[in-house]
C-alpha cells in the first residue's frame, strides 16, 4: 500500500511505462470537501460529477481501457434520505446529460451491483445507458452502484449453489474461474490499480475478490479536487511498484 502524501510535487508529473489496463477509484471525500469550504454536501457531490467528467476523459486519453468507479455503496443506503434523493438525482443528470458524450467517445458503460431496490426510472436509465453503448468498443466505464463486495460474493454463490442443485455446476469442477465468472464483474478483468481519495486508506467492502494483486494507491485530496495530474501520479506510483504476483523477480 502507498501513499503520495509526501512525493514531491515536481515528481509528480505524467509517467512514463505501461499504463494499467483496469484503473479502479474510490471516489470518496465529496462531503468533507464542502464542509472544509462551509458548503451543503450536494454541492460536493455535484463537484465530484465534475471530477467523474475529467477523469473518465483522461483514462481514456491515457490509454486506460477499463475504469471502474465506486459510486453508491449498499451501505449508503444508511444515509439521510435528503441526501440519498440528491445522488440519485445527480445519476439522473449525469445519465441524460452525458451519454451522448460518452456514445460518441466509443464508451462502454457497464453497472454493477444490486438493481432490486433502485427507483424504477433510475433502473431503467442504467439499463437505457448499458443498452445504448455495448456496442462501443472503446473505454470501459464500469460503474458500481448499489454494490457491496460481500454482497456480491454472496449472490455469486448464491447463482452457483442454485446451478449444483440443477447438475448444471458439477462441484468436482468447481474452480476459481468457475466462481470468477459470476461475479459482477464477470469478463473483465481484475483491476491493476486502485486508487482511493480522501486520505482514507481502507477498501470498504470493494472489489474484494478482484483486489487480490491490485497495486493500492491512496491519495490526500478529496475527490472534488481530484484532476489531470492526481491521476498522472497515481500512474507515476503504479510504475514505481514491483508487481510479482506471488513469485520472484530477477530470478
Amino acid at each position: 500500500m502507498g501513499t503520495l502524501a509526501q512525493i514531491d510535487p515536481a515528481q509528480r508529473a505524467r509517467s512514463g511505462g505501461e499504463i494499467p489496463a483496469h484503473v479502479a477509484i474510490i471516489m470518496d471525500g465529496n462531503g468533507r470537501w464542502a464542509s472544509a469550504r462551509g458548503l451543503p454536501r450536494i454541492e460536493g457531490h455535484r463537484r465530484g460529477v465534475e471530477s467523474v467528467r475529467r477523469t473518465v476523459r483522461h483514462a481514456g486519453d491515457r490509454g486506460v481501457r477499463v475504469l471502474t468507479l465506486f459510486t453508491f455503496s449498499s451501505e449508503n443506503w444508511s444515509r439521510p434520505r435528503s441526501e440519498i434523493n440528491d445522488l440519485f438525482n445527480l445519476l439522473r443528470f449525469f445519465i441524460r446529460n452525458d451519454l451522448a458524450e460518452l456514445k460518441k467517445n466509443g464508451v462502454r458503460i457497464r453497472v454493477i451491483g444490486r438493481r432490486e431496490g433502485l427507483p424504477k426510472d433510475i433502473a431503467a436509465l442504467v439499463e437505457k445507458a448499458e443498452m445504448e453503448t455495448r456496442g462501443n468498443d472503446g473505454l470501459v466505464l464500469q460503474v458500481a452502484f448499489n454494490y457491496g463486495g460481500r454482497d456480491e460474493l454472496v449472490r455469486a454463490m448464491r447463482r452457483i449453489g442454485e446451478k449444483m442443485v440443477r447438475g448444471e455446476i458439477d462441484p468436482a469442477d468447481f474452480s476459481e474461474r468457475v466462481f470468477a465468472e459470476h461475479l459482477d464483474t464477470a469478463g473483465i478483468s481484475d483491476p491493476d490499480l486502485l486508487i482511493r481519495t480522501s486520505g482514507e486508506a481502507r477498501i470498504s467492502n470493494f472489489l474484494l475478490w478482484q483486489l487480490a494483486y491490485t497495486e493500492f494507491v491512496f491519495l490526500p485530496v478529496y475527490w472534488p479536487d481530484f484532476d489531470e495530474n492526481e491521476f498522472d501520479a497515481a500512474i507515476a506510483e503504479f510504475h514505481s511498484r514491483d508487481r510479482r504476483f506471488g513469485g520472484l523477480t530477477g530470478v
